[in-house]
C-alpha cells in the first residue's frame, strides 16, 4: 500500500507540473530557491518529473525493487528510506551545485535509488543487469557507485548523478541502521560497498 500510495502521489504531482509551468517552477530543485529559504524543494522536487518517460523509469524501478524491501523492513521503515534518501539526494546536489544559480533538477531517483541501494543489501545475490550484462546485485552496486562517481564531473547529460549517489548512501547506512545484523550477515557485501564510499568522502571532504 504504501509503495502504491507513493507511486500515485508521484503521478499526480509530476501529471500537476507537465500541464502548470508555474507549479513546476515552483517546487522544482533550484540552488538559489534554497538558498533564500524554499528547503521544500528538497522534497517537492522529487514528486515532479521531465515527461512521461522519466515519470515511467522512476515508477517502474521502483515497484520492481520497492516490495522486496517493505517484505523485510516493513512499510514505515520503506517510507524513512525512501523520503531520507530523496533529501539526502538533493541536498549532495545541493552542496555541489549552489552556486549553480541556473541549476534546476527534479525526479524521484535519489528516493528509487535509496530504496535500489536497500534491496541489494538486503538480497545481495539477486540478479541485477548493468545495461545488458546480468550480474549479482551487490556487484551492480558497486559498478554503479563508481559510475555516479565519475559522471557527476566528466559526463555531461541531463541526468542528476549527484542525486543518484547521495540517495544510494543514504538507503545504504539507513537500512543497515535499520537492520543492522546486515553487517555480519553480509559483511563483504558491506564492506564492497562502502569502498567508492570512503573513496567519495575523502575526496570531496
Amino acid at each position: 500500500m504504501t509503495s502504491f500510495l507513493i507511486i500515485l502521489t508521484n503521478i499526480i504531482f509530476s501529471y500537476k507540473g507537465f500541464k502548470d509551468r508555474y507549479f513546476f517552477n515552483k517546487y522544482k530543485f533550484n540552488p538559489l530557491a534554497v538558498k533564500n529559504g524554499e528547503t521544500i524543494r528538497y522534497i517537492s522536487s522529487g514528486f515532479l518529473h521531465v515527461n512521461q518517460g522519466h515519470l515511467f523509469v522512476n515508477m517502474f524501478t521502483l515497484f520492481f525493487f520497492a516490495e522486496s524491501v517493505i517484505r523485510s523492513v516493513g512499510e514505515v521503515s520503506f517510507l524513512i528510506i525512501y523520503i531520507a534518501s530523496l533529501y539526502v539526494g538533493n541536498l549532495l546536489t545541493y552542496r555541489i551545485n549552489k552556486n549553480k544559480i541556473n541549476y534546476n533538477a527534479v525526479g524521484a531517483s535519489g528516493a528509487v535509488m535509496g530504496i535500489v541501494y536497500s534491496s541489494i543489501l538486503l538480497y545481495p545475490k539477486m540478479t541485477l543487469y548493468f545495461i545488458i550484462i546480468p550480474m549479482p546485485a551487490y556487484i551492480f552496486g558497486l559498478l554503479y557507485l563508481w559510475y555516479s562517481i565519475y559522471s557527476m564531473k566528466n559526463v555531461k547529460d541531463n541526468i542528476g548523478h549527484e542525486a543518484h549517489l547521495g540517495g544510494a548512501i543514504a538507503g545504504f547506512f539507513i537500512t543497515i541502521f535499520l537492520k543492522p545484523e546486515i553487517v555480519s550477515n553480509s559483511f563483504s557485501t558491506v564492506l564492497i560497498l562502502l569502498i567508492p564510499i570512503i573513496y567519495f568522502y575523502l575526496k570531496n571532504r
